[in-house]
């Protein structure tokens, strides 16, 4: 809808010229030339460039030094083109005299004030003066004061009403062509009248007076004029006197009637009246134009299988216009006459939207589109009840919104009697794609959604929208995020909406992680009971997977700060890695002196610090010898792709899959039915990523576990007596070499899976099994691949400890397979 885009409108024109810093020589200035605007956002451009492209540059209206021409002149300040240019012209003098003739300077009130950045709609203020035009008679107009402003529609009060007449209040978009500025009447001849059909200004002196007092408030106040820039002129109409056509009737919901035109005022403005045969016929008329929504050409409904009201006291059985015309001896209108009555502007039955109520236009509803013709749209407003719930309405209304502009603008919408549609239920876990593919960079883009930012937050239009976040790339990054890909990130995003803006630059720090469905994790459990927060669901890609979950969004522009430190605190980087400030030069943390062990512990996951034995305590004054730090080594999580061929489960394959029934709160593929209950477990969630494998895929591990396996690669190993001694269940060495278990592997312990380590020649890494929490049917899921990834080994000890874990699963298969 109209009235939805020019929300997104900047109070800058392309075209319009003003004075900016030369940052090439300091306080010096030249003038450039708006190209064009996104929000507060310009794109300008040096004069003496001419059509070159190649030094256009962005500046912020609320950040850059813009001023309007002439006031380096007013302020003694030197006017000195670029470098780049500075020989293109021998007299620049000329040359500006030249370039400035005709242009129109940006206003100086958009450019400092309290207006300075300000959208278009964020002009009209409470207490503004506009004039009002009748709506009977076109050369009648009344100044009207605003009382309120949602979003650029206007709650307009009659000058010399007060509030008790708060029932006569009017409520129009500020781009209705019926709004003019203050003092438009008398520039064109027009008259100051009040509103007719208005009896409560009766005296003369009681309008006069509210006339002076509504054009004194208009000139202290005055309205700046960028707020009627967007309004359209009226094309001139064709209109003639008795010409006939098809009018939705603002008179009967849900009719479309024939009527007359009865008066033409001049080249812009037309009278039709309702076409009514009867004897007691009272008359019914409006005023239009050439763009008026709902005026239709003769046979329109025929052609488009819609029912036409026939004239009260119609005498024929069927309405037929050719037999109508005949006896009244007049003609159609021409369907030149007419806008394009075929453009449905892409809107379709069963889309939702958010629209004013025709018989209480103070109430915005939740709206569904039950049925489009040419540039008709039938609505079904939820909440309002029968029969009032249905009205027709033009594409090109500016009564009608999209989803989320009350929200937006902090409005009340009515909501449904019913809701629209059952509450699905939220299952917080993280969910894949079907589509798996690779982790592609984010780029980010102005968040275009709702009115740009520049908005005060303490406003009611600026309360759900923000302005920028800054990714000051200079700031530490933490455990989790990669500080190369942090770098390629834009070095803001926004403004607009502030949901919005968060979810894109959440979605952007996911792709920059090392693990993204670890970040992805971190963040859902992210919370604050004081925030005002909106669900969204967030992506994360990660080798050739995708992952899904729901993140608790704060919507409101004061919470952004906090919510922004939390997020950045969760993930254990600096907090003002992305932030609402800007960090120029040094972080106000001094996070770049900081080690990743201090800062993760200030600002991360407070750790532990282990307590010196004995022996290691230094004598005071003494310097304590570094310890040697043993490689961090990195947590085991493996997901299997699923297969889509049947698998043959043998007895052991089932008994894995019995055992591996618990969740854990890591982001992992799930493959089954959300809706089943979900067994919790105790076991360590790592081991218990490996075990959820078995479920979510194929749970083949290996060639190496299969009953047929090889036996060409069995080694002989070194006594198993250390083990035998230590063990409680101890396997007994075979003359072949094989083991022989006494207890199922797959109920083996962590301890007791780092004792059997211990006994082989890959005792070394034992602390790695420990560490990562692995249990008898973690070790079970193990295979090279997942070894060397996970518990970062070289391929030598990789291939040897995944020689003794195949020994373990040759004797599981051979004893507890049948």
């Amino acid at each position: 809808a109209c009235a939805h885009t020019s929300l997104l409108q900047s109070s800058f024109q392309p075209g319009m010229k003003l004075e900016v810093a030369n940052k090439s020589n300091p306080d010096t200035y030249w003038v450039a030339t708006i190209i064009t605007t996104c929000g507060q956002l310009l794109l300008l451009r040096f004069s003496g460039y001419g059509e070159d492209r190649k030094a256009d540059f962005w500046c912020d209206v609320m950040t850059a030094e813009l001023h309007p021409v002439g006031w380096c002149a007013q302020n003694n300040k030197t006017l000195m083109p670029p470098e780049a240019i500075k020989e293109k012209h021998s007299d620049w003098t000329e040359f500006l005299i030249q370039d400035l003739t005709g242009a129109r300077t940006a206003p100086a009130n958009l450019l400092e004030g309290p207006l300075r950045g300000k959208n278009t709609v964020d002009l009209i203020v409470d207490g503004s003066v506009l004039e009002l035009q009748d709506l009977l008679d076109p050369y009648l107009y009344w100044p009207v004061r605003v009382i309120q402003n949602v979003g650029g529609r206007l709650r307009l009060r009659y000058a010399g009403l007060s509030e008790e007449y708060h029932d006569h209040d009017t409520w129009l978009f500020y781009l209705d062509v019926r709004l003019r500025p203050l003092g438009w009447a008398q520039e064109n001849c027009l008259t100051l009248e009040p509103p007719t059909g208005e009896s409560l200004i009766s005296f003369t002196s009681d309008w006069q007076q509210a006339l002076e007092d509504a054009q004194l408030d208009g000139q202290k106040n005055p309205l700046p004029l960028e707020v009627f820039k967007d309004h359209v002129d009226l094309p001139k109409h064709s209109f003639k006197m008795g010409m006939k056509l098809e009018m939705v009737s603002p008179w009967e919901q849900l009719q479309i009637c024939p009527v007359s035109v009865t008066k033409v005022y001049n080249e812009f403005y037309f009278q039709v009246m309702l076409d009514d045969l009867s004897a007691e016929a009272k008359p019914h008329f409006v005023v239009c134009h050439a763009n008026s929504p709902g005026i239709l050409p003769v046979q329109w409904c025929m052609k488009n299988g819609v029912g036409l009201e026939r004239p009260r006291a119609y005498e024929g059985q069927d309405f037929d216009w050719a037999d109508y015309l005949k006896q009244s001896g007049t003609e159609a209108a021409p369907d030149a006459c007419f806008p394009d009555v075929s453009m449905g502007r892409d809107f379709a039955k069963d889309m939702w939207l958010e629209a004013v109520n025709p018989h209480r236009p103070a109430e915005v509803c939740v709206a569904q589109v039950t049925q489009v013709r040419g540039r008709l749209l039938w609505l079904r407003l939820e909440g309002v009840p029968k029969p009032l719930s249905e009205c027709i309405v033009d594409v090109e209304s500016m009564d009608i919104f999209p989803v989320g502009w009350c929200e937006a603008n902090a409005y009340p919408l009515t909501p449904p009697i019913k809701p629209v549609c059952q509450k699905q239920k939220k299952i917080a876990v993280v969910q894949p794609e079907k589509q798996l593919a690779r982790s592609q960079p984010v780029e980010a883009s102005p968040v275009n959604h709702c009115q740009p930012a520049a908005l005060d937050p303490g406003s009611a239009n600026g309360r759900y929208c923000c302005s920028k976040i800054f990714v000051n790339h200079r700031c530490f990054s933490g455990p989790y995020l990669n500080k190369g890909r942090i770098a390629e990130l834009p070095q803001a995003v926004g403004p607009g909406k502030c949901t919005l803006v968060l979810k894109e630059l959440l979605s952007m720090l996911i792709n920059a992680a090392y693990k993204p469905g670890r970040v992805l994790k971190e963040l859902q459990e992210l919370e604050d009971q004081s925030w005002d927060c909106q669900e969204e669901t967030l992506k994360a890609k990660y080798k050739g997977k995708t992952y899904r979950s729901t993140i608790r969004i704060v919507r409101l522009a004061d919470q952004i700060p906090d919510f922004c430190r939390k997020v950045c605190v969760k993930l254990q980087c600096c907090p003002n890695l992305f932030s609402p400030i800007l960090v120029t030069d040094k972080c106000p943390e001094n996070c770049s002196v900081q080690t990743k062990t201090k800062y993760t512990y200030y600002y991360g996951k407070k750790r532990k610090l282990s307590k010196p034995t004995a022996g290691e305590e230094t004598a005071e004054g003494e310097l304590a010898k570094p310890t040697r730090r043993r490689k961090k080594r990195k947590a085991i999580f493996v997901q299997k792709k699923r297969r889509s061929s049947a698998v043959d489960y043998t007895p052991a394959e089932m008994a894995l899959q019995s055992g591996s029934e618990g969740t854990s709160s890591e982001p992992r593929e799930d493959h089954t039915d959300t809706s089943s209950v979900e067994v919790t477990s105790s076991r360590p969630r790592r081991a218990t990523a490996l075990r959820r494998a078995v479920s979510a895929g194929n749970p083949a591990l290996s060639p190496a576990l299969s009953p047929e396996a090889p036996a060409g690669r069995r080694r002989s190993t070194r006594s198993l007596s250390a083990y035998n001694q230590n063990s409680k269940y101890q396997p007994v060495e075979e003359e072949e070499g094989q083991l022989v278990l006494d207890r199922n592997p797959l109920e083996w312990s962590v301890d007791e899976v780092v004792q059997f380590i211990n006994s082989t020649d890959c005792a070394s890494l034992a602390g790695i099994f420990q560490e990562q929490d692995i249990d008898g049917q973690a070790l079970l899921l193990l295979t090279l691949p997942t070894v060397q990834e996970c518990m970062d080994l070289k391929l030598g000890p990789a291939i040897k400890l995944c020689h003794q874990i195949e020994r373990v699963k040759v004797a599981f298969y051979k004893q507890y397979a049948n």
